[in-house]
């Protein structure tokens, strides 16, 4: 696959993750938080914050494409 056709369909796939998992993320918060005290919601927002970059590294890693032979 050309190098820049897969940079365009990983950037596609990077901001369906991102709008996706914010959507999911804050649905989830919404329905198990609404009573939680504002430090729960801290650690929530805190790790949910961070947990989407796995995911996109993988896109990205892909993005990259194969990694040349080491001579």
């Amino acid at each position: 696959m050309h190098p820049r056709l897969r940079s365009f369909i990983g950037t596609i796939l990077i901001i369906i993750l991102v709008v996706v998992y914010a959507d999911i993320a804050t649905t989830v918060a919404s329905a198990l938080l609404a009573t939680s005290p504002w430090w729960v919601h801290l650690l929530y927002f805190l790790l949910t914050g961070l947990l989407w970059i796995l995911p996109a590294m993988l896109i990205i890693k892909w993005m990259a494409g194969p990694r040349p032979p080491r001579a």
